[in-house]
């Protein structure tokens, strides 16, 4: 059993949490997940490591309410325990020879990129960070992004934060204009870090994804995360989550991602249900 240690609400749909896992806070880096369960009939869900306390000995996760199991698990506060907690999984994020990087994120993919922008930070790196939000109240880590970056751009559709768009346009900007940057990394929903990849790809900047399909076991034996990449299959959780963006196939990712997209909403409903008569 695994306790919370804090329990913060970023936004109305996006929790944080400091877990007590002293032997997963020792070896995380940015960049690898943790699979989880809530409780021994719970199913195990994938969430990246969005920081790592050796001190204390707690790991820090940011997830979104979208389905059963992160409504089951929003539904816990400090001092309460969940079942399981397993890492650290898949590949750390490359850092080598990366003198000046740009850090794109989409919504609560900014939770995935912020500690990969911090570790960029604390290596030295020039670091140009770039994110995006539906709106201002969706916003999250503001204060976060801003210490570890010499560059933040904030950007919502509506426009009623930051800027007005979306977060290929000030990439391109910034290329157009003869940013040299050694990498970009993209981290987000699919089809937006397929547009990023566009964004590059007349540049040539080298240009990474974290790729986050369906997973089960983490350890590469279920097959559920294959990708397609360089025209060969992959496992995002041994072989990733961090891949070539150029060599991808978004367009098989994202049929991939809606597969059980009518199990997942019926599996919401009956969670919601059971949570309004436990109320009543």
């Amino acid at each position: 059993m695994y306790k919370i240690a804090k329990k913060r609400v970023l936004n109305p749909t996006v929790t944080m949490m400091d877990i007590e896992a002293p032997l997963v806070a020792k070896k995380g880096k940015a960049g690898q997940f943790i699979i989880l369960r809530v409780d021994k009939d719970g199913e195990r869900i994938p969430l990246t490591i969005a920081g790592c306390d050796v001190e204390n000995g707690t790991v820090k996760i940011i997830f979104q309410v979208v389905g059963a199991t992160t409504m089951a698990l929003n539904q816990k506060n400090e001092g309460d325990y969940i079942e399981d907690f397993v890492g650290p999984l898949g590949c750390p994020t490359k850092t080598d020879g990366v003198k000046k990087v740009c850090i794109v994120g989409g919504g609560v993919g900014c939770a995935i990129a912020l500690p990969v922008a911090q570790e960029f930070h604390k290596l030295g790196a020039e670091v140009h960070s770039i994110v995006g939000f539906r709106n201002k109240d969706l916003v999250i880590l503001e204060d976060e992004f801003k210490a570890c970056s010499d560059k933040l751009t904030i950007m919502t559709d509506d426009g009623s934060y930051g800027r007005h768009g979306v977060v290929t346009l000030p990439l391109k900007e910034a290329l157009e204009s003869g940013e040299k940057y050694d990498e970009v990394i993209a981290i987000g929903p699919v089809i937006m870090m397929k547009f990023v990849v566009a964004t590059t790809r007349p540049f040539n900047v080298p240009t990474t994804v974290s790729m986050n399909p369906i997973m089960i076991d983490g350890t590469g034996m279920c097959g559920g995360c294959r990708l397609t990449v360089g025209g060969k299959t992959k496992f995002a959780c041994v072989d990733g989550p961090d891949f070539n963006g150029f060599e991808v196939d978004f367009d098989e990712a994202m049929e991939r991602s809606t597969m059980y997209s009518d199990f997942e909403r019926h599996e919401r409903e009956e969670t919601c249900n059971l949570f309004r008569q436990e109320v009543k």
